[in-house]
């Protein structure tokens, strides 16, 4: 604020006083001071010039006074006056400059503040500017990248729809409605319609009903599971073309993972399936020529192999014994070559399976002996036979797929030996969990294998090429069946050679030491009458020869009808009945036999020569049990035991294994449905089950595999998919802790199913391992013996 400064301060003190005062109390006080003031002067003018005073001098100084004193008076209080608003306007001014000075302080602060703010905008808007125009650059380039994107997108979609309608497979792809949304060209032919006619039709618009119900049902499940699915259906062209495709139906999503559909993929696999039934029709036709080949071959065989048999009990000189045994072991030869022309059928079916009995080693080896010593004394050959202790009494072992191993090897000893001997010897390691690897070993002095020769000779239709022995021939498939039979007992077969010095072929086998008796080798049953329905002459006379002196009463039927007339004017304790008959079948005869109420009390039991057919196919057909032809005298008091005689009392093992039986059956029915299980081979048959359980055997690996894979990819759904097939798998063979670990691995809702689905893959493989190794026991321990 402005302050009076010190040379102002008393004037403008007189100025206020004045104006305070008043001008005309003022004058007066100035009048009257002017006039001391005047006189005062003028006497002491007078006295100092030493004049005498004068009154006149007094009355000139008043009137003077008076007549100039108000009019300077009046001068100077104008003066005053017009100073003292001078001054307080100029106070009133500066008062205003100073309010003003201070607005534009503050103007200039704002203006300032403003200037700084509008530099802040400035630089804002300078790095707006600057990171709008980079925007704008990116946005150009991204501009121009999406046009490359899009056109680079067309291309491929472009290309991509070529491939599409190029492609030999059918495309389509339908909405969450069903409504087709697109297609490839193949699916146009399929329909006869365009891709832009097909959109928005149904299934029901386009196929016939019976198709489209079947394909929307599929559908269903897809969309219910969200997994992909697989089937085979026969579609019809429009132009009326009908071929066979491999449909595969996969839910599709957005990137949202919202689900758009189904697409559809499918191949014509009508070469595929016309290659395979031509195959299942040749496959058929070569089992059918086998068979009718088993019949007749057999046949005459039976009766080789029968009456030289007997002829051997005959009272004969040296040399007719001689000769009709290398008959009867010629006949015995010519029937395993055909054993194994049967099972090279069987492998290339994948029907070749075990059938596990109770043998004693030391009688089988006895009776391979027996035959095989007939054929070396032909040529001159000793057989040397030797049984090493300890050996088990009893093991569980498919003796005819033994027999015919052993057979093979030791006939070719035999055959490629001209002097020396053959030898063969048994052993088996000491027990453990009940169980001994078994191993024989067939040794000659013959003309040996080429060290070059020797990893070639297990192959199918391979001879070994010796320049010495040209004459040996043979079938070149023995050797390569002994192999695969030895594998699928899971043993192994070694060889050695030298040439000219002899052969070593050494067999392991891991077998089961049996708790189980041997079936009664002698005859329990006699004086039975006998139906006996054979159609050929020498087989009758064989088997009514073998019947009558086992002390059987034998009659004769050689057609079905005259079997049939028999049965219902006689009662017969057994009918042997031949399947093969000039009228009928042996199974049309047992159907009329059973429908008339014939045979109530009576057993049927099949003679037949046909190797193909399971003994499970004879059982569903009314037979009771079944003799292979040649019939065997151990054969025939087999059956006719198992029929007639009482069974032998439990051993005192078997007692305490009974009574132990059902702390085994409860721990057994925690891994297998032993009620399931027991249904399917009372309703199926024992080989049935067996094949269900080899099929889930092979499939298992793969099912493992996908299920791991499945899991090590985090595909929740696909590990829950994969479980349920194998939980349904394992249902059907009565794996049932199989079916629990797989049930709880499906179950993909479990709040703990991460955590813990790794473990319960861990514990199903484990439990396939072991329970399929218990499911196989089972089966061998429930086995009829045929």
């Amino acid at each position: 604020m402005h302050q009076d400064s010190p040379n102002d301060s008393w004037a403008i003190r007189i100025a206020q006083f004045v104006k305070r005062f008043g001008t005309l109390k003022l004058s007066i006080l100035f009048v009257m001071v002017t006039l001391v003031f005047t006189l005062g002067g003028s006497y002491i003018v007078r006295v100092s010039l030493g004049k005498p005073v004068q009154p006149d001098d007094f009355i000139i100084a008043i009137i003077i006074t008076l007549l100039s004193a108000p009019w300077v008076l009046y001068f100077f209080s104008e003066l005053v006056k017009q100073l003292e608003n001078s001054r307080t306007n100029l106070k009133e001014v500066v008062t205003q400059l100073e309010r003003l000075r201070e607005e534009d302080v503050f103007l200039n602060r704002e203006l300032q503040s403003n200037i700084r703010q509008l530099n802040h905008e400035i630089e804002q808007r300078k790095t707006a500017q600057e990171e709008r125009e980079a925007v704008f650059k990116e946005l150009e380039r991204e501009i121009d990248d999406k046009s490359s994107s899009e056109e680079q997108a067309r291309r491929l979609s472009t290309l991509l729809r070529s491939i599409i309608d190029a492609s030999p497979d059918l495309i389509y792809y339908r909405n969450e409605e069903g409504r087709f949304a697109g297609c490839n060209r193949i699916a146009e032919l399929l329909t006869g319609k365009t891709e832009e006619e097909l959109v928005g039709l149904t299934l029901h618009d386009v196929f016939e009903e019976d198709l489209a119900s079947q394909i929307v049902a599929s559908d269903r499940e897809v969309l219910e599971t969200n997994a992909s699915m697989t089937e085979e259906l026969w579609l019809r062209f429009a132009d009326g073309r009908r071929r066979y495709f491999e449909m595969k139906r996969v839910p599709f999503f957005d990137n949202a993972g919202n689900r758009l559909g189904l697409l559809a993929f499918g191949r014509d696999m009508t070469e595929r399936k016309q290659a395979e039934s031509a195959a299942a029709k040749a496959s058929t036709d070569k089992t059918r020529f086998i068979a009718t080949i088993s019949h007749e071959l057999r046949t005459p065989l039976n009766g080789i192999v029968g009456l030289s048999r007997m002829l051997r009990d005959t009272d004969l000189s040296k040399e007719q014994f001689s000769w009709v045994s290398t008959i009867y072991a010629s006949a015995i030869t010519l029937g395993n070559i055909f054993n194994d022309i049967v099972d090279l059928d069987k492998l290339d079916r994948d029907k070749l399976e075990l059938s596990l009995k109770t043998v004693s080693l030391r009688d089988f080896t006895e009776e391979l002996s027996s035959i095989i010593r007939l054929l070396a004394a032909d040529k001159n050959l000793e057989l040397v036979t030797t049984v090493n202790e300890p050996l088990p009494q009893m093991v569980e072992v498919d003796g005819t797929r033994l027999r015919q191993i052993l057979w093979n090897i030791l006939f070719n000893a035999v055959k490629f030996t001209h002097k020396g001997e053959v030898s063969l010897s048994v052993s088996a390691t000491q027990p453990v969990q009940g169980g001994s690897i078994v191993s024989f070993v067939i040794q000659d002095t013959g003309v040996g294998i080429p060290d070059s020769e020797l990893d070639k000779i297990f192959a199918m239709y391979y001879q070994v090429d010796h320049p010495d022995h040209q004459s040996a021939t043979g079938t070149g498939i023995g050797l390569a069946i002994c192999k695969q039979m030895v594998e699928l007992m899971n043993g192994e077969i070694r060889v050695t050679s030298e040439v000219n010095k002899g052969t070593r072929f050494e067999i392991d086998l891991p077998v089961q030491i049996s708790t189980r008796p041997m079936q009664i080798s002698k005859l329990q049953v006699t004086d039975l009458r006998i139906l006996l329905v054979e159609d050929i002459e020498l087989n009758v006379m064989v088997a009514k020869a073998l019947l009558e002196k086992l002390g059987q009463t034998v009659d004769v039927a050689m057609t079905g009808q005259e079997a049939i007339d028999k049965a219902r004017a006689n009662e017969y304790d057994l009918i042997l009945l031949d399947i093969q008959l000039p009228d009928m079948t042996g199974f049309d005869v047992a159907n009329v036999l059973i429908e008339e109420d014939l045979v109530m009390q009576t057993p049927i039991v099949a003679l037949t020569a046909n190797v193909i057919k399971k003994r499970e196919e004879y059982l569903e057909n009314g037979m009771d049990d079944i003799i292979a032809k040649p019939i065997k005298k151990s054969r025939v008091i087999e059956v006719f035991n198992a029929l007639f005689a009482e069974p032998a009392a439990p051993a005192e093992t078997e007692v305490e294994q009974r009574k132990a039986k059902p702390d085994a059956t409860k721990s057994l029915s925690n891994i297998l449905d032993m009620d399931l299980l027991q249904m399917l081979v009372d309703t199926i048959g024992e080989d049935m089950v067996r094949a269900s359980v080899k099929v889930f055997q092979d499939k298992m690996p793969e099912y493992m595999e996908i299920l791991q894979l499945s899991l090590s990819a985090d595909e929740k759904s696909e590990v829950c998919s994969q479980a349920h097939k194998i939980k349904g798998a394992a249902g059907s063979v009565g794996l049932a802790r199989v079916q629990r670990i797989a049930n709880q691995i499906q179950q993909g809702d479990h709040p703990a199913w991460w955590q813990n689905v790794h473990d319960w893959v861990e514990e199903l493989q484990m439990a396939v391992a072991h329970d399929m190794k218990t499911l196989q026991e089972w089966l061998n321990a429930q086995m009829v013996d045929d």
